[in-house]
């Protein structure tokens, strides 16, 4: 008929734990959530039928609500941003960490690049990237204030990881016996890490002799990181994208972040779901900027839970505020000044 559709508490058809569309759904243009929000208005297919979520309470006293813990808490960007202290006048380089990005295998030198310029721009002090030698020239040209460094061994990684505060560890890593070897020596570190792309493809193919559950790194696979980290596949990871993020977390340990439609970041004690971002995010690079982002609020000084929580909001409500020049064509580096004017 054309007419605007209202969903009363969730979209007919819409599973309200999981997103899924079960078989059939209807297409909302306002969904109003009763009681309580359902985490299922939040991922997976849900966007394309929800529409615009709003809340109402029916006045259900504060009481009954102390009575039942959430499953899961949404995020907000402006809360999340309280955790970054004014800068005072006499702020040096040195008080905002080193960030040692390790990436960069033949062909992928964007990836490091990328994610070295998105910690720069989110405020770490210092940023340097060990990457192929052949690479150091273009990064260098691109942004001179990162800091390249090309190593051809572990052996030349290991004084660059000794004098680093936080590594980012997997943006454009590669496969290869070099990065086999960068790997190993950036972890068996021990130093705080945050882990992407083939950096967790080299953990889940056994490329780490201590496997056991780590509290100081974050792990930010999407669907199909994930599924080859738990052993399942892309398919399951998503049936239950709440339970996969939790058995991320539960075997790793640390902080794990599940990408995707109502991202998901995992803590030992709190599960926490950001709804920011658009389908312009479906770019290549958009996960290394992300990486580069967490691992510049951990450098300087966020716990991991919290770094994770504010890097993906931040990330995404960047990515919001590019896309209203419109969403085809989005590239990954044009959240950069979008995340700037954000932090302020």
């Amino acid at each position: 008929t054309g007419a605007a559709v209202l969903a009363v508490d969730i979209p007919s058809g819409l599973c309200s734990d999981s997103g899924q569309v079960l078989g059939a759904a209807v297409r909302a243009d306002l969904t109003v959530s009763f009681i309580g929000l359902k985490r299922g208005l939040f991922a997976l297919h849900a966007p394309d039928y929800v529409g615009e979520v709003q809340f109402a309470s029916l006045e259900v006293p504060q009481a009954v609500y102390d009575q039942l813990p959430p499953d899961c808490l949404r995020l907000e960007l402006e809360l999340l941003l309280e955790l970054l202290p004014p800068r005072p006048a006499t702020a040096h380089k040195g008080l905002y960490g080193t960030v040692l990005v390790v990436g960069g295998d033949c062909g992928m030198a964007g990836a490091a690049a990328m994610a070295g310029e998105a910690a720069l721009r989110t405020g770490a002090g210092l940023v340097r990237v060990a990457t192929r030698p052949q690479h150091v020239s273009a990064i260098v040209a691109r942004t001179p204030e990162l800091m390249p460094v090309g190593v051809d061994s572990g052996q030349e990684l290991a004084p660059l990881v000794e004098g680093a505060d936080v590594l980012v560890v997997g943006p454009g890593l590669g496969r290869s016996p070099w990065s086999e070897q960068l790997f190993r020596v950036a972890l068996e570190s021990r130093k705080p890490v945050l882990l992407d792309a083939d950096g967790l493809n080299l953990l889940a193919d056994g490329n780490l002799i201590d496997r056991a559950p780590r509290a100081e790194w974050v792990l930010t696979p999407h669907p199909g990181e994930a599924a080859r980290l738990l052993g399942i596949s892309s398919a399951e990871v998503q049936a239950d994208r709440f339970a996969a993020a939790r058995a991320l977390q539960g075997r790793f340990g640390g902080v794990a972040v599940l990408k995707g439609n109502g991202s998901l970041i995992a803590s030992p004690d709190q599960l926490l779901l950001s709804d920011y971002g658009n389908p312009g995010m479906a770019s290549g690079g958009m996960g290394d900027v992300l990486s580069g982002v967490i691992g510049s609020l951990l450098a300087q000084g966020l716990s991991p839970v919290d770094a994770a929580a504010l890097g993906v909001c931040l990330h995404g409500a960047a990515a919001d505020l590019a896309a209203e020049q419109g969403l085809r064509g989005l590239a990954a580096t044009d959240l950069m000044p979008q995340m700037r004017a954000l932090l302020g």
